[in-house]
C-alpha cells in the first residue's frame, strides 16, 4: 500500500514539475481569453448547433490538429468554446483530436513507429472524432436545444446587442495567437530536449511577450475579465485533474508488468480491447505514447492493441475522464468515454486485422 501511494505522489511530482507550467497555464489563460474576446455569434455560426455539420466537424478536427497538447491541456480549450457557444458535437470533436491526432503527433509516430502505423492513427482517429460529434450531438439533442435557446437571449456583456459586428476585435486576436504560440512553441520547438532550461525558457519568451502585450494593449476591464474567466477554468478542472494524476500513479505502482505483456499480444479483439482500456486510464504526456508503445511492440504486443493504445492513450486518461465530469457532466463523460473506448476499439481492430493481416 505504501508503494501504491508513493507511486500516486511521485505521479503528482512529476506532472507538476513537467506540465503545469508550459502546459496548462497557456491552455488555462487561452480558454479565459476564448470566453472573454471570441464573439459568440462567430462560434455559433460556424460552430454551434445551427450550423452544418459538414462544416462544423470538419472545421473542429482540422483546426485542433495544429494543437500539440495532452488529453488535460486541450480540456479548458474546449470547455471554453463549449462555454462560449459551441455545439456539444465540434467540442468533444477537439477534445478527441487535439491530443489523439495532432499533426506532430503523427510525425512523431511515424518516425518511432513507421508511417503505415502513422497514417492508420490518423484514419483511425479522424473516425473515431467523427462518431464521437454524431453521437453526442443525438444523445443530448433536447439538452443542446434548450441550451441554444438559452444562448440566443441577449447577453449581459452587449454581444446581441448589434455594438459588435466584428468575429474578434484586433487585440483580442493578437492575445489569442500569442497564447496559442506560448502553448505550441514549447511543445514542437523542445521536442527531444531537456524540460530545464530548454522547454522553461521557451514557454518564458513568448509568455513574457504576451503578457506585456496585455498589459500595454488591453485595458483594466478586458484584463480583469479576462483573469476571471482563467481562474473561473482552474478552479473549476484543476484540483480533480491532480486528483486523477494520483489514481494513474497508483494504478501503475499496483499493475504487473509481466500481466501487460502476456495480455496484449496479438491482434484479437479482447486484447485490442485490453490495450485501448490501459491507454484510456493511463495518462501520457505529450508525444510520450509512441516510445511506450513501441517498447511494447518489441515485447510482442500485437499491431492492432498498439494502434488502440496510440489512440486512446493520448485521447483519454483517468485525470481526464475526471475532469470532463466536472467540466461538462458526469453524464456527458460517461457517454464520450464510453463511445471512445468502444470505436477506438472496434477501429483498431479492424485496421489490425485487414490492412496488417
Amino acid at each position: 500500500m505504501i508503494s501504491a501511494i508513493m507511486g500516486g505522489l511521485y505521479a503528482l511530482k512529476d506532472y507538476v514539475a513537467y506540465h503545469v507550467l508550459t502546459c496548462l497555464v497557456p491552455a488555462f489563460l487561452l480558454a479565459g481569453a476564448i470566453t472573454v474576446f471570441l464573439s459568440r455569434e462567430a462560434i455559433l455560426k460556424y460552430l454551434g448547433s445551427a450550423s452544418r455539420k459538414a462544416t462544423s466537424f470538419p472545421l473542429a478536427a482540422v483546426s485542433s490538429m495544429g494543437l500539440a497538447v495532452c488529453s488535460c491541456t486541450v480540456i479548458p480549450i474546449a470547455a471554453g468554446l463549449y462555454r462560449r457557444g459551441s455545439s456539444i458535437g465540434p467540442a468533444f470533436i477537439i477534445l478527441w483530436t487535439a491530443p489523439a491526432s495532432s499533426l506532430l503527433a503523427l510525425v512523431y509516430t511515424g518516425a518511432v513507429l513507421g508511417m503505415g502505423m502513422a497514417l492508420a492513427r490518423m484514419v483511425a482517429a479522424l473516425s473515431t472524432a467523427v462518431i464521437v460529434g454524431l453521437v453526442m450531438t443525438t444523445v443530448f439533442r433536447r439538452e443542446e436545444a434548450e441550451r441554444v435557446t438559452k444562448l440566443a437571449k441577449p447577453s449581459l456583456s452587449g454581444l446581441s446587442s448589434g455594438t459588435r459586428t466584428t468575429i474578434i476585435e484586433l487585440k483580442g486576436l493578437t492575445l489569442i495567437l500569442l497564447l496559442i504560440a506560448t502553448l505550441l512553441i514549447p511543445n514542437y520547438l523542445g521536442v527531444g530536449r531537456p524540460y530545464f532550461p530548454d522547454k522553461v525558457v521557451l514557454f518564458l519568451i513568448p509568455m513574457a511577450v504576451t503578457s506585456i502585450y496585455a498589459w500595454r494593449a488591453l485595458d483594466d476591464t478586458s484584463i480583469k475579465d479576462w483573469l476571471h474567466e482563467t481562474l473561473w477554468f482552474v478552479r473549476l478542472i484543476f484540483p480533480l485533474m491532480l486528483v486523477g494524476v494520483f489514481a494513474v500513479g497508483i494504478v501503475r505502482a499496483l499493475l504487473p508488468e509481466q500481466w501487460v505483456y502476456a495480455w496484449l499480444g496479438g491482434n484479437n479483439l479482447f486484447s485490442t480491447f485490453l490495450a485501448t482500456l490501459l491507454g484510456a486510464v493511463t495518462y501520457f504526456a505529450t508525444l510520450t505514447e509512441a516510445p511506450f508503445v513501441h517498447a511494447l511492440m518489441s515485447l510482442g504486443m500485437g499491431r492492432a492493441p498498439a494502434l488502440g493504445l496510440l489512440l486512446a492513450g493520448p485521447g483519454l486518461s483517468m485525470p481526464n475522464m475526471i475532469a470532463i465530469a466536472r467540466a461538462f457532466g458526469v453524464k456527458k463523460a460517461a457517454v464520450y468515454v464510453l463511445t471512445t473506448i468502444a470505436i477506438a476499439t472496434t477501429t483498431a481492430y479492424i485496421i489490425g486485422n485487414t490492412i496488417w493481416r
